[in-house]
């Protein structure tokens, strides 16, 4: 049962995912009513957390048996001596899951409060501790040690500082103060580390504050099934066009075992550093990261390259991971979500940039193809972006201006990167943490009528569903793609009796569908793009 609203969406924003959802082919197949509820059920499951909290074992430093007995032991601490399992992953075998208890209903309200951010309280219902930036509110008497219960106020109208708020709040558990209300808000100086310690959250999920650090990557399940589907061998070179903060680009190298080389683009400075910053944490040497615009990526001159970094030579990858930046839509637990329309809107035509800043010629993106068209270039219009995180504008630091500014994919001018700097036999992996169909089978369908030098292929692990229909893609491709669907299984009411009765089978088979909605698509280069056409 759910005990928070369904997510707080803009009218115009909610219709348009309801359009999608309950697109003719849709409705065709489970009939009005279905895909209504089904809708109305997915609403309601992104407010609530995941089941289960994943990390993924950074296996280049260490095997996933000695990072399962150190989480056995820490949770011990940390929950007082309750037993909580921690679960190897059957098919993604770096992977551990450990189950979320909750929501716990019997926690008693206290009369000291505090308001926090939204994202601040999503946080805190995955398992985090309140640091200080995140709280807007407190109690005029909050004092240090006190016993303070904790709200969210999820559509952003309390105002910091304000000694209490009467808006729409929601309630996350209780903590232990560590600092008083003075100390929060007297504006001497920009504090920061923990305020609140969480000690009663309704929904009880481990800390990984400086846990294993140079051992783990809390990383959402889909995202690390992704770098297991791109599949990479020891010796090869990959490219992440949106590496930062790195999440995808570590396991990428820890899965080559640290030979090869992975390069990571970013175009902001202080994510490249945290690209850099993690590698080294892992231990990690085959990465090298650039601060560089992922546009330029594809060297034009046929001079021999003199550097290691970009531009790079056509055809010069074995593999590409475009995690492409999007509108988000798949995050867990998103309570409220004040985009207008028209920011929802405007990932597609970023994302098909992303895969081709216009052509050489024109044309050459608008679906109609030749096989003399076989020899044109191909590209990805490369933003570098980190891991998204609930609440960020946009993924790439830029405003939605910056993407308006940017020229249409479809008869635009410049070189199509991604097909080129991959090469003959390469793989290349698109993904998103986003539900729309927009976004996710929509562009696979442009995709592959604007790059006849890309096949669909089918995907290992299979841990997600096939893709939904209404993209006029054939039931045998929508077979090939991966769609994580949050509403796939009822919301999770499990208590420490529930985890003592369920097989390890049951709940990992709960985690593969209880997750944050995401979508991967993964493409085969079948043919060189500077192979000349016999006929021409």
């Amino acid at each position: 049962m759910p005990v928070f609203p369904k997510i707080s969406l803009r009218p115009e924003v909610e219709k348009y995912l309801k359009d999608g959802f309950m697109n003719k082919e849709v409705v065709n197949t489970l009939g009005k009513a279905a895909a209504e509820r089904k809708f109305e059920t997915l609403l309601k499951h992104l407010s609530h957390p995941p089941s289960f909290t994943t990390v993924r074992v950074n296996t280049h430093l260490t095997s996933v048996q000695h990072v399962k007995t150190l989480l056995l032991d820490e949770f011990q601490k940390q929950f007082n001596g309750l037993s909580v399992p921690v679960l190897q992953h059957s098919d993604l075998e770096d992977v551990l899951l450990i189950p979320v208890i909750g929501p716990r209903k019997n926690i008693k309200k206290q009369q000291c409060e505090a308001v926090v951010g939204a994202q601040c309280g999503n946080a805190v219902l995955r398992g985090a501790h309140v640091y200080v930036p995140g709280i807007v509110s407190a109690s005029s008497f909050m004092k240090a040690g006190d016993v303070i219960s904790v709200y969210s106020d999820i559509k952003g109208k309390c105002k910091k500082g304000a000694r209490e708020f009467d808006g729409t709040k929601v309630f996350l558990g209780n903590g232990i103060s560590a600092r008083s209300r003075k100390e929060i808000f007297s504006g001497l100086c920009e504090l920061k580390g923990i305020g609140i310690r969480m000690t009663e959250p309704i929904y009880l999920s481990p800390s990984f504050d400086n846990v294993l650090p140079g051992y783990l990557f809390l990383q959402n399940l889909p995202s690390a099934v992704v770098t297991h589907v791109l599949h990479p061998q020891p010796g090869e070179r990959v490219l992440d066009l949106c590496a930062a903060p790195g999440g995808k680009a570590t396991h990428i190298a820890a899965l080559m075992h640290d030979q090869g080389e992975v390069i990571a683009l970013d175009k902001i400075p202080n994510k490249v550093e945290k690209i850099k910053q993690n590698a080294l944490l892992l231990g990690l040497n085959s990465i090298k990261a650039f601060c560089f615009d992922g546009t330029k990526a594809l060297k034009h001159d046929m001079t021999e390259d003199t550097q290691e970094g970009p531009p790079f030579s056509p055809e010069s990858f074995d593999r590409i991971l475009l995690d492409a930046p999007c509108s988000g839509m798949g995050q867990r637990p998103n309570m409220a979500c004040t985009w207008t329309l028209k920011e929802v809107m405007s990932y597609q035509p970023l994302q098909r940039k992303l895969f081709s800043v216009g052509g050489q010629e024109e044309g050459c993106c608008k679906g109609t193809w030749s096989k003399g068209d076989l020899r044109k270039e191909y590209a990805v219009w490369g933003r570098s972006v980190p891991e998204f995180q609930p609440g960020e504008r946009s993924r790439g630091g830029a405003s939605l201006a910056e993407f308006q500014r940017q020229p249409e994919a479809s008869g635009s001018k410049a070189g199509h990167e991604a097909a080129q700097l991959l090469k003959p036999g390469g793989m290349l992996v698109y993904s998103t943490c986003t539900i729309t169909l927009a976004e996710n089978e929509e562009q696979v369908a442009w995709a592959l009528s604007t790059f006849p030098c890309l096949q669909l292929q089918p995907q290992e692990p299979r841990i997600g569903e096939e893709g939904m229909m209404g993209a006029g893609l054939s039931l045998e491709q929508l077979r090939q793609l991966q769609r994580f669907d949050p509403s796939a299984v009822p919301l999770q009411d499990p208590d420490q009796d529930a985890l003592r009765d369920a097989t390890a089978e049951d709940m990992i088979q709960l985690a593969n569908k209880d997750c944050i909605g995401f979508f991967i698509a993964k493409f085969l280069k079948w043919k060189s793009t500077s192979e000349k056409d016999p006929q021409k």
